[in-house]
């Protein structure tokens, strides 16, 4: 019987990438599996022939043979580039190509894709996070803190080896070195993590009896941070490499300290601008002065009230707000006067306030607006 063309076999075109070969191969794999075609009588030669076609198309130079020559490439000694006919995996030992898609279709289930555990042998420590409170005057100002973070640190007895004496680990003689084992399940090549080195790729004869063979220690230490000028909460701030050590002799990760500033007294911040309510007399209100308000450099300055000011009237202090932390200038401080009602008035103050009151009924422009309006709504309901 007449070999099919290896392209149908996969159901590809000529020319398709290797990419496409290999979906193909997956697809087709899964599908055709004796173990689930077990009422297939043909299952196993088809599967069979898909894996000597994907077996060939796979190879670069066997493939190059094949689109030339066809089957005959592989016939009467021909060759075709690393040689070997190219079913001879498919009589029995068809683990090389399967291995190929076998990551893809359980490589999460069992412990992700590829790379020999040799190359995870030293791994790079995790990144670690600290919350750093601080007041708004040292977010204007900018300061330097020194911080005490609880951490990861290399073992200073082996010197991140996890080996007595900072001798080398050896290379582990179950897996040789790729820190995980194959096993044959019938069709199958089953890949698991070594027992032996747990995937480290080797192992330490003597461990270090400081670390425990982790080559790190944990302990706490005591950090030096320049926090800038301008930061605000949620502002982020990287210290590469001084986050927790590797693990025998890996690289150490970062620390991210987040920041976070404390609400002030006087001041409400938005971005690079400040505000603050200052209370004023009502007489200061009325026929105008000054105010006397704080910045937050901790310095004062003088702001003019104008005659008949309203509460909630805003006043502006240019360039007395924040520096913005990458540049560009700083911001502008509002200040919103409060008008303050006097409490606690005596009989003479409250004889004096109704006097004024009698005089000044042409004085309240506010106030004689919103009543005509309030008659106006009332005389509409009447009629």
């Amino acid at each position: 019987m007449a070999k099919r063309d290896f392209y149908d076999v996969l159901g590809v075109p000529k020319g398709s990438s290797a990419e496409d070969l290999k979906k193909a191969y997956r697809s087709k794999a899964k599908e055709l599996h004796p173990d689930r075609n077990s009422d297939n009588p043909n299952a196993e030669a088809q599967f069979k022939e898909v894996n000597e076609a994907y077996e060939v198309l796979k190879d670069a130079d066997k493939k190059a043979a094949y689109d030339r020559y066809g089957h005959a490439a592989f016939e009467g000694g021909m060759g075709g580039g690393r040689g070997g006919h190219p079913g001879a995996g498919a009589n029995g030992d068809f683990a090389s190509a399967f291995s190929d898609v076998f990551e893809d279709l359980f490589g999460d289930f069992m412990g992700g894709r590829g790379g020999g555990g040799g190359r995870s042998r030293a791994q790079r420590g995790s990144d670690l996070r600290y919350n750093l409170r601080i007041s708004l005057e040292e977010a204007f100002k900018g300061i330097q803190k020194t911080i005490n973070v609880p951490t990861s640190s290399v073992c200073e007895v082996c010197r991140g080896t996890g080996a007595e004496g900072g001798a080398e680990p050896t290379t582990c003689p179950t897996c040789s070195g790729m820190g995980k084992v194959r096993a044959q399940q019938g069709f199958f090549t089953v890949e698991r993590t070594c027992p032996t080195c747990n995937g480290m790729g080797q192992i330490i004869k003597n461990p270090c009896r400081a670390c425990g063979g982790q080559g790190r220690v944990e302990k706490e230490r005591a950090l030096s941070v320049n926090i800038p000028a301008g930061v605000e909460t949620g502002t982020r701030i990287r210290l590469a490499g001084e986050g927790e050590a590797g693990l025998r002799g890996g690289p150490s990760g970062d620390l991210y300290i987040f920041i976070e500033v404390r609400e002030h007294a006087l001041f409400q911040r938005d971005g690079a601008h400040l505000f603050c309510r200052v209370p004023v007399s009502m007489t200061t209100a009325a026929i105008g002065g000054e105010v006397e308000v704080p910045t937050i450099d901790g310095g004062r300055s003088r702001v003019k009230v104008p005659a008949g000011a309203q509460s909630g009237k805003q006043l502006r202090l240019r360039a007395k707000g924040m520096p913005a932390l990458r540049g560009g200038g700083t911001g502008d401080m509002l200040i919103e006067l409060a008008v303050e009602t006097p409490v606690n008035l005596t009989t003479r103050q409250k004889e004096l306030l109704r006097e004024f009151e009698k005089l000044s009924e042409e004085n309240n422009p506010e106030g004689s607006s919103f009543f005509s309006k309030v008659k106006g709504f009332w005389d509409g309901m009447k009629s």
